[in-house]
């Protein structure tokens, strides 16, 4: 099942059981998702799906951020509840060790030795990272080790 039809069936679940909370951010990656395909005049395949879903955690992390140092706690829960529900559809997190293994072998291939190489590092472990570990960490890491 398509990733954008799993959270159609789960939409659709959400109403039947009354989860409003759930409901609300899951009409929101829809609208988000359905925004991106107007916009684009494309059907988004799962990749793409992903990255709009990777997109709004990001927008959540952002806020969270900005809604603690208003000493806003509620909206901080309201957002920490949203990015639990998005985060439920990104496929599993990798392991540090896993990350670390993956930009030392592309960095290997791609014979990287400074960091002017780090596009090229980061064009090789984008595809096979991408919704499975944070973009921003990946590139830290990446010139953490070209550095």
């Amino acid at each position: 099942m398509a990733l954008r039809d799993r959270i159609t069936e789960d939409m659709k679940s959400a109403m039947r059981a009354g989860e409003k909370e759930r409901l609300a951010t899951i009409r929101l990656a829809l609208a988000a998702i359905k925004q991106r395909e107007v916009d684009e005049r494309i059907t988004l395949d799962d990749p793409q799906v992903l990255s709009v879903l990777e997109k709004m955690i990001k927008q959540r992390r952002e806020a969270i951020t900005q809604f603690a140092s208003g000493g806003r706690a509620d909206l901080v829960a309201k957002e920490t509840a949203e990015i639990a529900v998005l985060q439920g559809y990104l496929p599993v997190q990798m392991s540090p060790a896993e990350l670390d293994e993956l930009i030392t072998a592309a960095i290997a291939t791609t014979g990287a030795s400074s960091i002017k190489d780090m596009g090229k590092v980061m064009a090789a472990v984008r595809p096979k990272a991408q919704g499975r570990a944070d973009m921003g960490a990946v590139s830290a890491r990446i010139k953490q080790k070209l550095g």
